[in-house]
């Protein structure tokens, strides 16, 4: 659990203000597209990989081989989705403590790219301000978790289709940003325990 020291910072996808190359451990899901079942099946309580899972599964473990900024928890291939948990260092990024942890959704999975409200006493911005901002905001920041999973799923789908294999990803991925250490340990609980409790997921189907 050393790793996982000081790696906690409490955000939200929905956050204005949190930057996804900071310190922390991040719950990460991603779906295949319509949530196919492309992965392989769940058989007696364990996951029996399909050639596609397989490969899911290896390239899982080489981010850390591309991405020098993170570290691996808890990880499982799922018939139409896998689980994973990010843990950046944070580098060069110190994190800002003065997020608004008020704002704070406490979902297990908020997906990216929400939009965001204009606030009190903010003043409109610029037709040319707003679209510079917006594209900032959506385009994946250098050793962020959104660059990292792209990278993951644009590898998986390279060599799946390499192979002869039809496959496609769900565009968007689910994330949260652990509390603290009870968070992990339950959340790693959860990834672990997924095939055994496969016909309770929020993804199952026949």
């Amino acid at each position: 659990m050393d790793k996982f020291i000081d790696r906690y910072r409490i955000g939200s996808t929905r956050l204005q203000k949190w930057d996804y190359r900071w310190k922390g451990a991040y719950f990460i899901t991603i779906c295949s597209r319509n949530r196919e079942s492309c992965f392989g099946e769940i058989a007696d309580g364990k996951m029996k990989l399909s050639g596609i899972g397989i490969i899911a599964d290896i390239l899982w473990y080489e981010i850390k081989t591309h991405a020098k900024n993170v570290d691996l928890g808890a990880f499982v291939v799922m018939p139409n989705h896998i689980h994973g948990i990010l843990i950046l260092n944070g580098n060069n990024y110190p994190a800002n403590n003065n997020v608004d942890i008020e704002s704070v959704n406490d979902d297990i999975n908020v997906e990216t790219l929400h939009a965001t409200s204009l606030q009190p006493n903010q003043t409109l911005p610029t037709k040319s301000s707003l679209k510079n901002e917006f594209m900032s905001d959506i385009s994946p920041k250098s050793e962020s978790v959104s660059t990292i999973i792209r990278s993951y799923k644009s590898a998986v789908s390279k060599h799946a289709h390499r192979l002869g294999l039809v496959f496609a990803w769900q565009e968007r991925f689910y994330d949260n940003i652990i509390r603290d250490e009870k968070s992990l340990l339950t959340i790693s609980k959860y990834i672990e325990n997924n095939p055994a409790n496969w016909i309770d997921d929020r993804f199952f189907h026949d």
